[in-house]
Order: structure tokens, then sequence, then C-alpha cells
């Protein structure tokens, strides 16, 4: 076995071309020495590169604990490197110099130390505890360390180790910052991930043989290995038939794929571990509980990875021709490929992937980017979609029926449909659907959900499963379970249940355990749900209207400065912050629309009558008052003034109603505005202020005045009477009553751009009738008089008038 260290290969003495470490770090040194023929090689690479292989393994995709970046193929762009991005494409290609490398390391047998620490977490602690994980892709690999051993580690295969850390690097590596706008479809990893999945999950024809193989030969392949210590296992320890059919195979008219299968069943086991293997049942109960913290958090891009595993492992298995499905049921004659088509979802991926959703439901953040999961999950829910016959339907304009054929996968997969709708109503019933980001994602699974068929098929599998069980002899802990895990995918495959119910039923208990409680989706408690958001859902369209309708009104409002930025900005009348401020009308219209459109298909799937609709609208309280605004938040008065209910709450969160919030405090401290010139604000508040404290009581007593000098004096020295003032708490009111002020004098206004250009105005018009500078301001004083006369006149009239 080759365990050489990268400082056991500085070592080595190969050659002229390998005494000392190799500096082929970049994708074109690597694909020039490869690619030359062996004899032209120092040393005969082929028989000596086994003691870097694993140097060259992390210099490609870094290191497992990712201090060193590699090639950083998550970053690596085309558009931005596109040279590189070309020759590291053709090197790591299925059919590249770097695989053929794979293979020839492949056909001398060779092993190479994995350490358990950097496996996902479940993994590392099952092999920590001496038990067996239930994927056969650590069976026989399992090396316990001597005496005073680091630690574990995995025997792996040229193949294996390639693949370990290919996927590993999706979690290990983290993208540069000066590449986080590449989108991940674009990266060279992306593209990578679609071609071996590509190569070595075909869907046509068979899996294409390696290069380096003699045609009909077969193919290299771990030989078994017995653990150096016995494991505790979940299940029976089958021996791999696969094995068998590689270590005696005699026939040469045996099917090729038979040989050549196990790189298949190895790439997509190697996936699905690295990828989804984060979370175990045991794992995801206790993470239930408020108080326990995440043990791993999959980025965006992640979880666009998983996404693409998953829609070509549907059209993968999808590619199964009727007749072979039916055959697979009923007799063992099928090929290796198309047992593995059968058995690769349900056997390798149902059981991890809806441990990785639920955590995901469970803790992602009620943002936008929740938006990546959505349609990962929905692209699992759909495997019709991904289907061959998907083209001779797809013109129909109406949504087309979910065809009797994939009932089978509905029910198998029930947990899957029911159990995270029911977390996505619990997400949306907590974010603002007037954003529509958010109302895109109500829309996209409503749309999804009431495809015609698809919820009768799910009603079908919940009966299935609520039906009284007969009495099954020994049913004992994990036999509710899917076929165990502990071989290869052709091991011992038990026999086709015919008991549609019982399948139901293993489904439910594999994933969720015995003492599940299970909520039907069709029931009262779901359907009071979907009743709510139906009823967030009218709301959030009130409230975009709302929205669009005051903005309309401020727009319009303004004066014609506003386009320059001086005109003020109203912070007490508008909206707290919304994409509908960043996209305008046009945000509103796709917002109505898809909420329009989410509320017709619940109401498609769950048979809401629009009564229903609008007698729980007028019980939420979403009328208006006769001004047309909306009401308070709901509150109830307390000690300190109001208290907002859970209702309140809840309805703030939404965007549904709000409290006008008001300036309160003294005038002249308000933060400078956007229209306002800074240094002249501080300046004329310094000056007004030394006014004010020089000539306090002389001001004090010309507003006390009774006559017409009195009130021409309170216009303009007495701050308006904050009694008028909206106070929403009598906290506010105390402390307002607290500071009352005296007649002071504000100079403000002066600092304002709108009121100095507007005087600049003045200038210029007067010079244009050939008036000075002088009349022109003497003039402009006598308008401000006759204009401050006038205003007294009107505000004293008033005044009596209310009296």
């Amino acid at each position: 076995m080759c365990t050489h260290s990268v400082k056991e290969v500085d070592s080595l003495g190969c050659g002229a071309g390998l005494d000392k470490r190799p500096t082929w770090h970049t994708p074109q040194q690597w694909a020039l020495v490869l690619s030359r023929p062996a004899q032209s090689l120092p040393c005969t690479p082929f028989q000596e590169l086994h003691t870097i292989f694993p140097w060259l393994v992390e210099s490609i995709f870094g290191s497992l604990d990712g201090v060193l970046v590699g090639w950083n193929l998550r970053s690596l762009h085309g558009r931005m490197s596109p040279v590189e991005y070309s020759i590291a494409m053709e090197f790591l290609d299925p059919g590249g110099p770097m695989m053929k490398l794979v293979y020839k390391l492949q056909a001398e047998d060779y092993k190479f130390d994995f350490p358990v620490t950097y496996l996902p977490g479940p993994v590392k602690a099952s092999i920590q505890e001496r038990v067996l994980p239930d994927s056969p892709l650590y069976h026989n690999k399992v090396q316990f360390p001597p005496t005073g051993g680091l630690g574990l580690n995995l025997a792996l295969n040229p193949f294996e180790y390639y693949m370990f850390f290919f996927a590993l690097s999706l979690i290990t590596q983290k993208p540069l910052p000066g590449t986080l706008h590449i989108r991940t479809s674009d990266c060279a990893y992306f593209i990578l991930v679609d071609r071996y999945l590509s190569w070595f999950l075909p869907t046509e024809g068979s899996v294409l043989p390696p290069l380096s193989s003699s045609p009909g030969g077969p193919s290299p392949s771990p030989a078994p290995r017995t653990p150096a210590m016995p494991f505790a296992s979940y299940g029976l320890h089958h021996t791999s038939l696969l094995k068998r059919h590689i270590s005696h195979q005699t026939s040469v008219n045996a099917d090729p794929a038979s040989h050549e299968i196990w790189r298949s069943e190895t790439l997509l086991q190697v996936f699905v571990e690295m990828w989804l293997h984060h979370y175990s049942l045991e794992m995801y109960q206790k993470m239930q509980s408020p108080h326990a913290k995440e043990s791993f958090t999959p980025s965006e891009e992640h979880v666009l990875v998983v996404r693409l595993l998953l829609k070509h492992l549907h059209a993968f298995s999808g590619s199964l021709k009727p007749e072979q499905v039916s055959a697979s049921a009923h007799s063992h004659a099928t090929s290796p490929l198309e047992e593995f088509k059968r058995a690769a979802v349900p056997r390798f991926v149902q059981q991890k992937l809806y441990l990785f959703l639920q955590h995901c439901f469970g803790h992602w953040p009620l943002d936008a980017s929740f938006r990546a999961v959505l349609e990962m999950w929905l692209s699992y829910l759909q495997p019709w979609r991904y289907a061959p016959e998907k083209q001779a339907q797809s013109s129909a304009c109406q949504p087309r029926c979910v065809s009797d054929r994939w009932a089978p996968f509905v029910q198998e997969n029930l947990l899957m449909y029911t159990k995270l709708f029911v977390g996505f109503l619990s997400r949306a019933l907590r974010t603002d659907l007037v954003s529509p980001k958010n109302a895109l994602m109500v829309f996209r699974v409503a749309k999804v959900f009431a495809q015609p068929n698809l919820a009768e098929m799910i009603q079908k599998g919940e009966q299935l499963f609520l039906e009284p069980e007969l009495v099954i002899p020994h049913r004992q802990h994990r036999l509710f379970t899917a076929p165990p895990f502990t071989g290869s995918f052709l091991s011992s495959w038990p026999p086709a249940v015919t008991d549609t119910s019982f399948k139901v039923k293993s489904h439910v208990y594999s994933l969720e355990g015995q003492d599940c409680k299970y909520t039907p989706m069709f029931g009262p408690e779901v359907r009071t749900l979907v009743l709510r958001l139906a009823q967030l859902i009218t709301q959030a369209k009130q409230t975009a209207k709302s929205i669009s309708d005051q903005c309309g009104e401020s727009t319009a409002g303004r004066p014609f400065l506003s386009w320059l930025g001086f005109c003020s900005t109203d912070t007490n009348g508008c909206y707290p912050a919304n994409d509908l401020d960043e996209m305008g009308q046009d945000s509103v219209r796709k917002t109505d629309e898809y909420l329009e459109k989410a509320l017709e298909y619940l109401c498609q799937m769950f048979r809401l009558s629009e009564a229903q609709l609008a007698q729980l609208t007028l019980a939420m309280g979403t009328t208006r008052d006769e001004n047309g605004k909306k009401q308070l938040p709901d509150c109830i008065v307390g000690e300190d003034g109001l208290i907002l209910t859970p209702l309140g709450r809840y309805q703030i969160i939404n965007g549904l109603r709000r409290f006008d919030i008001e300036y309160q405090g003294d005038s002249e401290l308000q933060p400078i505005r956007s229209y306002e010139i800074a240094s002249l604000v501080r300046m004329l508040f310094r000056l007004s202020s030394a006014i004010n404290h020089r000539f306090a009581g002389q001001m004090a007593a010309l507003c006390s005045r009774a006559d017409f000098l009195g009130s021409f004096c309170r216009y303009h020295l007495m701050e308006p009477g904050l009694t008028g003032r909206h106070l929403l708490s009598p906290v506010a009111r105390g402390y307002a009553a607290s500071r009352a002020r005296g007649p002071r004098l504000s100079l403000r206004l002066l600092g304002s751009y709108r009121t100095l250009l507007s005087l600049l105005l003045a200038f210029v018009v007067a010079s244009l009738f050939h008036i000075g500078p002088l009349p022109c301001v003497l003039l402009l004083v006598l308008g401000y008089l006759l204009y401050a006369v006038a205003m007294t006149l009107l505000t004293e009239r008033s005044k009596l008038h209310q009296l």
C-alpha cells in the first residue's frame, strides 16, 4: 500500500524529473506531463507517480482543512480566465489525462489513506464508535491505527480517493472574495460535476469502460478487505455480489456493464455521502430542540450542486423503459446498470436528502436565498420533468396531468411531499409576502402541488399510511426501513413487496422512526395553516396596493426641484423598506400576479371557497377606517403605554399594519437631511442658540402680548404645540411635558439647498429686470413680511374659530 506523505515524496529519487517535489502545480504543466507517452517520461511516471498522487490530488482540489486552495475550481470561470479554464477542464475531464492516471493506478491496486476526521459528522462519529456506517462505501476500508497512532484512516483505491477530494472540495474550499459574483452554473466545478454525472450515470447507452482497459476485459476493482477490528453494524452483512462478479468472473460473454458499474456506484455514493450525509436521524431529532446548535450549515452553492445531482438522477432513473421496470419487479435477469437505475434514488439518496432538506427548512435564514433550497426540493418532487416523454407533452398550454405511472414514487416519498410542505407553510407564515421574491416562492410551491392528479396521489398515499396495520410477524426495530445499506447495490436486493400500504409505512418509519406522529397534509391542522396563508396572501395584496398608491401620491406631490434631490424626505408617512421600493410599479404588478395565482392554486388543492376567504379576511381585521388608512397593529393598553399582542407583532412582521412613526423630539436637533448643507446647518444652530440665550427674556415678553405684535412674534418664535401631536405612550407624553420650552428663533431653514437655490433664482430673475442686489433683498424682505402678516391673521382667526 502506498502511504507516502508529501515530505516523503521530497526525498524520493526518481530520476532527473522527480529528484525533488514536482513543480507541476498548474493545469498547463500537469496536462503536458501526463499527456506524454510513458516511454518519454523520466523514471516511467505511471509506475512512480503513485508516490506523489496524494500530493497531486491535493494540489488540484486543495487541502481538506481548507488551508491550501489548490486550483480553486469553484472560482475558475471561462470568461475571466479562458486559458486556465480550458486546460483545467480538458485535464480533469472524465476521459482526460488525470482520469487515465487514476485508472492506471487502479490497475496496480494501490491504496491511499484518507483521514476519517474529515468525513461528514455522522460518518465520523459512527466509525469512531466502532460502528460500521450504513453505506457500503466504507466497508472493508477502515484502517485502525497501530499503538500510538494518530487516528483512523480509510484505505481508498485511486478512483475513490480522487472522488473523495473532488466532492469534499465543494465544502472545504471557500470561493475567493472577488469571485462571489460568478454564477455557480458557469464555474469549472459545477460543469465538471455535470460531466462526471453524464459520463458515469448515462441516460442513454451503457457506462463507458476506462480508456486504459481492453475491450471486454475486467476492470480493476479493490479486493475485499477484512477490518482489523470487528464492527457492530445496523444490519446483516452481505458479501458484495459485484465483487464476486469481478473476482470470479469466468465468462467473457457476460454483460460488460457488470465490470464497470462499480465506478458509477462509487461516484453516486461519494457525492451523496459528502454532500448530504451531514445529519443522522438521531441528530435530526435532537435538532428539533430550540437550544440545539447547528452542526453543519450548507451554502447556497452547495445546494445548487445538489440540485444538479438530483435532476440528473431523475433523468438517469427515468431512462428505464417501462418493460425494464416491470421486468425488474418480477425477475432478477436484468443487467446491473438497469438494477442500479432502479435502486439509485430510493436506496442511496432518499433518507439522507430528507434529513438534509428538513435541516434547511428549519434553519435557513428567512430571506430570498431560500429560493435555492426550494428549487432543489421541487426538482426532487417532480421526476416526470426529466423523463424522456417530457418533450412530447410539454407543448400543451395547460399544466399537464401527472401520469399514474408516478404514483409509486409519490407514495414511497410521501414525507418529501407532506412533511416538507408543512415546513414550507411554517416559513411562509413568517415571511413578508409583499416582497416579490417571497411571493414568487409561494407561487412556485403552490403551482407544483396544484398539478392535476398530484394532490390525489398524495391523498392516496396518506390513506395507505393511515390504514390499520395488519399483523406482520417478527416486526422489530428497523424492520420498517428501506433495504439495508450494508453491501453493494447488487447485494441481495429483497423481493418486491406487493403490499403498497406496507411500502408507504416502511418509507415513513425509515425516515421518522416508528414512534413518529404523522400530520396528514389534507387534515384539519394543515388546512388551518393553509387558510392562514390564504389570509396573508389577501392582506399582502392589499398592502402592496397601498404602498403603490402611497408612493404614487408622494411622487406626484413632490415639487419641481425634487429631481435635484432638494425635496425633503417624509420619514413619517412611508412604509418600512421593502423590495417594492427598489423595483417600483413593475414589482407591485409581479407581486400581485404571483399572489393571485398562488391563492388560486391553494384554493384548487384544498377546495377553499371565496366565502371562506372573505370571512377569514374580515376576522383578521383587514378592513380600513373611514379615511382609507391602515389601522394600528393589534395592541393592549398597559401601565407604560401600548403593548403589542402576538397578533400585532405578526401584523408588523408581515407588513400588514404599522405605527405612524413621527419625530417628536427637538426640531432643531433632528438629523441633518440629505437636502441640507451639514456645515451650514451646524453654524446656523450655534448662531440661533446664542441669540435665544441672549434675548430669551425679551422674546418671552413679546410672545406674551395680546396684540397683533404678540401674535406676529408667536408665529415666528413659538414651536408648534406638542399637544397637537399623536403621542402613543404615556411615557412619551410625560417626557414631552417635562421638556417644554419658551420662544426660540430657528435659522435652520437657511441651511437647505432648496432655500438657497430659491434665493439664487430670485436674484437671477431680478437681474433680468435690472434690479440690483440691495433692492432685491429689500423686495424679498417686504414680500416675506406681507406673507407673515397674512399667515398671522389666518392663524389667529383659526384659533378663534376653534374656540
